[in-house]
């Protein structure tokens, strides 16, 4: 199945652009092309930075009811197109139908959240040390800003940037990833639909992502960056960003510890592990990488976490009872070998999977390791795959001192019913986000980012609008003359 032709979405119109060249996107499944999309200049990127910089002030001076407004039917208008918008995502990125839905709803969430968080953009009135002088504090955006976002959330990763920048009065342009940007372009349209000025939003992508990031990274008209990927990528942008004092905010690789305790309810660890390691067959940032069970509960884990990832149903996202897709590229496919290949050498077990057989398809099965140590790969590198490595500790100290051995510190996850280590390892794991009996937290409402090299900022929560909002001080004076 083809899903057409699409166009790049340059201020307010769609547009081949400059080149009038093309790319494929490629279904993982199948490896077949499902659509044709333009290949972005930096000559396109330029004339969506003219165009954010033409409607900027406008924008900025809009009601914030009326941004709030727009946001809002472009949420009804996702969760009304779910079914078209889940099957693109599925067809370009691979994760299960079901998966999709939930991520087009997730999506959505965060337009509906900063709808609410434009409206409660406040100031500040602070006591001066004088009689006759005032001192305020005003919020005003940023300015023209833009988002560059991973594949493994096509919509979500968009929405999570795009969502505040407009609630704040901020234009954007969003660079999505070559291999998904169908979904990017979807939500265009969806935005063109619930009323967003010409030139507020541009979307656009090419096969040359250093040379279309360059561009908005030189020029000085943009004021702040976001930016989901790896955290090489990240430094790079960091670096370029310095030359125009950019604002960034950076959400960077991870390496989460998923530490389960022997006073925990087995079951539920258990079920929660499964779902934060196969949460897009392991593509996730947040996802579970290294499995740390206290010794006197390892066996019992180790089996049932096996028999439940056993179960599991592998092939194309479309098909009926799919829980596992493909991964993205035969790269993603070719690293996931290389770690278990790498553990299998150094001593772990294979408990299930192990071996891709595809001849079609980039797919790897649910892999279970036992018996894993420090010295493999696949507790030294983010794995991005479904491969559930399990390692054994015996105490409290020792496997904080696991899980906190590593420059990344995106998300970690524990369970225990001793509420006295509940708060003990909050304050002792260094990451930014926690969940303690829980494998799931990400949700709009609360500050998503990371610590130490997996990144700087947050999105989503109120925090999630001020950093696309800067800061005046006012200082009246002659208040008594």
């Amino acid at each position: 199945m083809e899903l057409g032709t699409y166009q790049n979405f340059i201020g307010g119109v769609w547009t081949d652009g400059d080149a009038k060249e093309t790319f494929a996107v490629v279904n993982p499944a199948t490896e077949e092309t499902i659509a044709t999309v333009p290949n972005a200049t930096a000559s396109d990127v330029k004339a969506a930075i003219d165009a954010a910089h033409a409607v900027q002030p406008e924008w900025a001076d809009s009601v914030a009811a009326d941004r709030a407004k727009i946001l809002r039917v472009a949420a009804q208008l996702m969760r009304e197109r779910v079914e078209h918008l889940a099957r693109v995502m599925t067809m370009e990125e691979g994760k299960p139908l079901a998966e999709a839905r939930g991520e087009v709803a997730y999506a959505a969430s965060f337009l509906d959240w900063f709808a609410e968080e434009a409206m409660r953009v406040y100031g500040d009135t602070i006591p001066s040390s004088s009689r006759d002088k005032r001192i305020l504090v005003l919020k005003r955006p940023v300015g023209i800003t833009a988002a560059i976002t991973p594949w493994n959330f096509p919509s979500a990763m968009i929405t999570r940037k795009l969502a505040p920048a407009l609630a704040a009065g901020c234009t954007m342009i969003v660079k999505p990833s070559e291999l998904t940007p169908l979904s990017a372009f979807e939500l265009a349209r969806i935005f063109e639909e619930a009323g967003l000025p010409k030139g507020v939003l541009s979307v656009v992508v090419g096969t040359d992502a250093p040379a279309l990031a360059k561009v908005i990274m030189d020029d000085f008209r943009v004021r702040k960056i976001s930016f989901t990927g790896s955290t090489e990528v990240g430094k790079i942008l960091m670096r370029q960003a310095a030359d125009t004092v950019k604002r960034v905010s950076l959400e960077l690789g991870g390496h989460a510890p998923f530490i389960v305790f022997e006073d925990a309810n087995l079951e539920a660890a258990v079920e929660n592990a499964v779902t934060c390691k196969m949460r897009g067959m392991g593509e996730t940032c947040v996802s579970a990488n290294r499995i740390y069970v206290q010794r006197s509960i390892y066996a019992d884990f180790v089996d049932m976490l096996a028999n439940r990832m056993a179960a599991m149903k592998v092939g194309n996202g479309l098909e009926d009872g799919v829980n596992v897709g493909p991964l993205i590229e035969r790269a993603a496919v070719e690293k996931v070998k290389r770690h278990v290949e790498d553990a299998v050498a150094k001593g772990a077990r294979v408990i299930i999977g192990g071996t891709s057989e595809s001849t079609r398809g980039y797919f790897y099965p649910p892999t279970v390791l036992a018996d894993v140590d420090h010295t493999m790969l696949v507790t030294q590198e983010e794995t991005f795959g479904p491969v559930a490595a399990v390692v054994p500790f015996d105490t409290e100290e020792e496997v904080i001192s696991y899980a906190n051995n590593t420059e990344y510190g995106l998300a970690a996850y524990y369970f225990t019913r001793d509420i006295g280590r509940v708060f003990r390892l909050a304050e002792q794991l260094e990451y930014g986000i926690l969940g303690a009996n829980d494998g799931m937290p990400s949700t709009a409402q609360a500050p998503f980012g990371g610590v130490k090299s997996s990144g700087i900022g947050r999105e989503g929560s109120k925090y999630g609008i001020q950093e696309y909002l800067d800061i005046k001080y006012l200082s009246l004076g002659g208040i008594l003359d």
